[in-house]
């Protein structure tokens, strides 16, 4: 079988349990490209944390991101219209984990810059393509053209706090000091 049907030539694409084809800059298609975008760019933080032996709630961070990634196959899932839910206890999954870095870490006290360590960079970036993903997804239940779940949209908005929180403990279990912008 090939990698391509030719279908989406004239710029139309289809969504699961629709029998019309939409255009491919339409809000949908949109959403779900950039939720595709923070699950493949995760791929990438997911290997560089591989290398590492940061832990925390006794998992390693490779899994932890793993374990993103899958849920996030199920909200694009049901942002194009198959009918799943992103069950409750994967939201708290995602709190659990984000107040055991918060017990680890120095309270927040200002901004920082982003960066310090690789591993910590590719976490803000991520953090970055999250929240446009979450924008683009909640874009698209205000339109009406998709409706989700409760659970699926905190969901969303815990996944960059916790790339967040991952990012600082990142730099925190690396021995680097966060820096703080100096706004001059």
């Amino acid at each position: 079988m090939a990698l391509f049907t030719g279908k989406g030539d004239a710029g139309t694409t289809k969504t699961y349990g629709c029998d019309q084809r939409i255009s491919k800059s339409s809000a949908v298609a949109e959403a779900l490209g950039s939720l595709d975008e923070i699950n493949s760019f995760l791929g990438l933080v997911k290997v560089k944390a591989a290398a590492t032996n940061f832990t925390v709630t006794e998992k390693k961070f490779d899994v932890i991101i793993h374990d993103v990634q899958q849920t996030l196959f199920m909200v694009q899932a049901q942002v194009a219209g198959f009918p799943m839910d992103v069950p409750e206890s994967k939201v708290k999954e995602l709190e659990k984990v984000i107040v055991a870095c918060e017990g680890e870490l120095p309270p927040i006290k200002n901004f920082f810059i982003s960066g310090g360590s690789e591993l910590a960079a590719l976490f803000d970036i991520a953090r970055t393509i999250a929240r446009r993903a979450e924008r683009r997804t909640v874009a698209v239940t205000e339109e009406g053209k998709v409706t989700l779940q409760p659970t699926t949209l905190a969901y969303l908005n815990r996944l960059s706090s916790i790339l967040y929180a991952l990012a600082r403990l990142a730099n925190h279990k690396a021995g680097i000091s966060e820096e703080r912008p100096a706004y001059a």
